[in-house]
């Protein structure tokens, strides 16, 4: 691979584009700078400034993300800013977008991306990838609310019926749901079918990978594909 080639390769922009980088002296070889775009390199050792930013060569981008409240998972949002504000500016350029959703009243874990197939791998139905929930009530949670959760929930406009595959309850006020699917604002409108609503809540895992403690709302970190436990 040539220094252009993987300039090229982290979606920078143009070849001219890249060409300009590379003849402003931004483009790193081992930190030394290189203003050759013919030169044979290893794309590991490459290093160079986007928009004011040093930025290391990557072949896929994974990131996991605190999602805070009050953002879209959305590179188009309509009413608050989007998590990929949170992101350098090299990670929006090369299309990183969120695997699936949490709606801007919901925090958590948020697992981003621009590799297509860990979308497809872990957003097919067919995978059964599980996420773990944590959920606070503006009700008590009744037992019966918590049974129901487990039965088979009709939700309106939806193909077929939905529940948990677990439910554990944390006091009276929280309770910890697993579902192994995705479809729109399907924890809330669960709470809502049998009796309760939601006044909080939050992602904690999805598949194999748990929010740490440490990372806090707003925050983010490069993880890699395989902490998520996909088959």
């Amino acid at each position: 691979m040539t220094l252009l080639q993987a300039l090229q390769s982290q979606g920078v922009g143009s070849r001219k584009v890249c060409l300009a980088i590379i003849d402003d002296g931004e483009a790193f070889i081992d930190g030394e700078v290189c203003t050759k775009p013919k030169q044979k390199v290893d794309p590991e050792r490459v290093t160079f400034l986007f928009e004011g930013e040093l930025c290391t060569w990557q072949e896929r981008v994974v990131i996991m993300m605190h999602k805070p409240l009050g953002y879209e998972c959305s590179a188009r949002p309509q009413f608050h800013p989007s998590v990929l504000a949170l992101l350098p500016a090299i990670y929006r350029a090369r299309g990183v977008q969120p695997i699936g959703r949490l709606d801007v009243d919901t925090s958590g874990l948020l697992i981003l991306t621009d590799d297509g197939q860990l979308i497809h791998r872990v957003t097919h139905p067919k995978r059964h990838v599980p996420k773990v929930y944590e959920v606070t009530t503006v009700d008590p949670i009744t037992p019966e609310q918590l049974a129901g959760l487990m039965s088979e929930i009709e939700l309106n406009d939806e193909p077929r019926p939905v529940h948990a595959l677990e439910v554990a309850l944390i006091d009276v006020y929280n309770v910890r749901l697993v579902i192994d699917e995705g479809r729109y604002h399907q924890v809330r409108r669960m709470l809502a079918a049998v009796g309760n609503r939601v006044d909080k809540l939050a992602r904690t895992r999805v598949g194999n990978l748990s929010l740490p403690d440490d990372l806090l709302a707003g925050q983010w970190v490069a993880i890699d594909e395989g902490s998520i436990g996909l088959s």
